[in-house]
């Protein structure tokens, strides 16, 4: 596998494509449909569980202060949600795995 590649819609559609035999405007629409809904998930602030792969969560951030490195002054940062990933046991072991 080669360590600079970036997996895309495109290169999820291809591997659709490749392994159940879709047209890729099928694969594609599949791919495509498959990330609107999760991110409708989260949207609506649901957490989204991806057996042996991980689990996304929707992360209140309350504001705080901080600080523009350049001229140091202090500025507010807003109230915000953010997504963040916890991997699965399964997928860290995998990814820690000694070939």
């Amino acid at each position: 596998m080669d360590d600079k590649r970036t997996v895309t819609r495109m290169y999820l559609a291809e591997a659709v494509f490749k392994k159940l035999g879709y047209s890729m405007s099928e694969s594609g629409e599949l791919v495509d449909e498959v990330l609107e809904e999760v991110i409708r998930a989260m949207e609506k602030g649901e957490q989204i569980k991806l057996s042996s792969f991980g689990a996304f969560k929707i992360r209140q951030k309350k504001q705080r202060v901080g600080r523009n490195p350049k001229t140091k002054m202090e500025v507010p940062i807003t109230p915000r949600r953010v997504v963040s990933f916890h991997a699965s046991n399964l997928l860290t072991d995998r990814m820690n795995k000694k070939d």
